[in-house]
């Protein structure tokens, strides 16, 4: 029955919740998740029209690199799920099919170790605050009753996410988790900062972002981090220039960009730059 399965589903939330000594959070729905059902792992991001997405949560390092791909690439069944409102299940990725939807999100899957993802957007009405994601590290395939499961545990992360607790989603330090006030932050803010140095809009921005990241094989929270400590800058027509001290330096080896334009730090901001 309905009830007794969602009544089952928020017991065995409550019971990481317990192990962790915390109140019940969305890495609580994402590892009680991974025990309940057949799969190797689960993140969890939140997803908005209007803003960058970002990584609540994650349980072990591939998880992670799904989540942190999806959102980089703009593609993957994450993406789809939220775009569609709908559940997107592949329980094999390798199919020549989903190789031909999602040619960047495939490749880099499978080079993460993940051969089967399902994609479950967290939905209220109207409200689509996110999408849950599981992964398995083998073919695999929900049955009806895992498959009505793991649904259970996408309406409970919604619940939780509109319940004010997103400031209760990090784990103990070195936990399965990201640091969601700090990532959003960042991201929000060096997105903000390109759309001076480039003067482009915010969305135009944050594409210009993800494609550095996906360029350069970094991680996009990483390149919001350098960007916010000027570390890295961008300007119209060039590629950005990095300063050459940091240790993931991309400066432009052709020299393309004006040698002055990381002169002064102070000026990274100045809105007279992208004139």
């Amino acid at each position: 029955m309905p009830g007794s399965r969602s009544a089952r589903i928020r017991l065995l939330v409550a019971e990481q919740a317990a192990v962790r000594g915390a109140r019940v959070g969305v890495v609580d729905v994402c590892t009680a998740a991974v025990v309940a059902l057949p799969v190797g792992g689960a993140g969890l991001s939140a997803m908005s029209r209007g803003r960058a997405s970002h990584p609540l949560c994650s349980t072990d390092h591939i998880s992670e690199q799904l989540e942190e791909l999806q959102l980089t690439l703009g593609e993957g069944p994450c993406v789809d799920a939220f775009t569609q409102g709908s559940a997107v299940l592949t329980p094999d990725l390798r199919t020549g099919e989903l190789q031909n939807r999602w040619p960047l999100f495939v490749d880099a899957a499978l080079g993460a170790g993940a051969l089967a993802v399902f994609a479950l957007p967290l939905q209220v009405g109207a409200i689509s605050p996110g999408v849950l994601d599981l992964y398995a590290q083998v073919p695999v395939r929900l049955d009806a009753e895992e498959l009505a499961d793991a649904l259970a545990f996408a309406d409970l992360a919604t619940l939780v996410l509109l319940d004010a607790r997103i400031d209760e989603t990090g784990g103990p330090p070195g936990g399965p988790t990201e640091d969601l006030g700090a990532y959003r932050a960042e991201i929000d803010q060096a997105t903000g900062m390109l759309t001076v140095q480039l003067g482009v809009g915010i969305e135009e921005a944050f594409v210009r972002l993800r494609a550095h990241a996906y360029a350069h094989e970094r991680r996009l929270a990483d390149v919001a981090a350098d960007l916010v400590a000027r570390r890295l800058r961008f300007s119209p027509g060039t590629e950005p220039v990095q300063d050459p001290t940091d240790p993931h330096g991309d400066a432009d080896p052709h020299g393309d960009a004006d040698p002055h334009d990381d002169a002064d730090p102070r000026d990274d901001d100045d809105p007279r730059d992208s004139a």
